[in-house]
């Protein structure tokens, strides 16, 4: 099989070399054909990082990740796909597990696994809610869900489908998107737990919750394709939902408080619920990163009333689309 490795990068000079490196490896090694980095408008010396590397470079039009992809995608001649995110640093067998799986041609589609060196409490608690995430998908007889930060599409495939979704302008759900497009098309995802890259996780509180709250906001525009991945999907964990109609309650209930008996029992009721949610993740934590233990509830918190507020706004994106373009459905811009 011909295989092509794709990064779209935007203004990522200062991580792009580790994950060329790696891919240089693979290449040499003769596990790729072809190094493509799409650099999407970036000022800085991205596009300079990728040539010193040996890449092919083709000049995106900004208009994000989703476009930056098919341009990718379009540019190549490959049976297999890789797509790397600029902030990756794959190891060694990352590339080899990643094309493995298609030696079935069933296989559509093939996720691979992030790992972190970094010491935050924020990125820490990051890559814990990803084990949490892994496990499920090494659990699951299907999966419906693959993400471009480590991932690997057959090109027929991905070709017949259109591609990925260049309405999503931002990196948000496209490839959530995508998988679960595929995943209706009948074609296999596969998780791929050896295909690992190092990854940046956000370490600041605000940079985190910020992304949770772009990804609810952009899952609306998904779920309104795909409504049964609103109750259900093979990545997000059980408590996820539960943990968002919680936070809300918890934030609604609080400033009844001083009002009496029953608003106070009922806010004790939704912080002890929420309490007992997070208790899969804080036995993780004990096992995993035992200092990170004391700072998963108040964490899972703030994640959950972030994605609450994403999905309320993406919501209410819905309801203004509906209201100047009635009948039309149409993503985010």
């Amino acid at each position: 099989m011909r295989v092509a490795a794709i990064v779209p990068a935007r203004n990522a000079a200062h991580s792009l070399g580790a994950c060329l490196d790696a891919l240089r490896d693979a290449a040499a090694a003769g596990y790729l054909d072809a190094i493509v980095v799409i650099d999407d408008r970036s000022n800085d010396r991205t596009a300079a990082v990728a040539r010193e590397y040996g890449a092919r470079v083709i000049d995106g039009e900004g208009r994000g990740p989703a476009a930056a992809r098919n341009l990718g995608a379009r540019s190549v001649e490959a049976d297999v796909l890789l797509f790397l995110d600029a902030d990756t640093a794959p190891r060694t067998a990352c590339i080899p597990a990643l094309v493995a799986p298609f030696a079935d041609r069933t296989v559509g589609a093939v996720k691979g696994r992030y790992v972190t060196a970094q010491r935050s409490l924020v990125a820490r608690f990051a890559q814990l809610e990803f084990e949490e995430k892994y496990e499920l998908l090494a659990a699951a007889a299907e999966i419906d869900f693959v993400d471009t930060g480590v991932a690997a599409f057959r090109a027929e495939p991905l070709r017949a489908a259109g591609g990925f979704d260049e309405g999503f302008a931002t990196p948000s759900a496209e490839d959530v998107d995508l998988g679960y497009r595929l995943a209706a098309d009948g074609w296999r995802i596969v998780f791929a737990p050896s295909a690992v890259v190092e990854h940046r996780h956000p370490e600041s509180l605000r940079d985190f919750l910020g992304r949770k709250a772009r990804y609810g906001r952009y899952r609306v525009v998904v779920y309104r394709k795909f409504p049964r991945k609103a109750v259900r999907d093979s990545y997000t964990p059980p408590t996820t939902r539960p943990q968002i109609i919680l936070a809300a309650a918890i934030f609604s209930l609080a400033p009844l408080i001083p009002f009496g008996s029953f608003p106070q029992t009922l806010w004790l009721g939704a912080v002890s619920a929420f309490g007992l949610s997070t208790l899969s993740l804080l036995r993780r934590s004990l096992t995993s990163d035992p200092g990170l233990a004391p700072f998963v509830p108040p964490l899972a918190l703030a994640r959950a009333t972030a994605q609450g507020v994403g999905l309320a706004l993406g919501i209410a994106d819905l309801l203004r689309a509906r209201r100047s373009s009635p009948g039309r459905d149409r993503a985010i811009a």
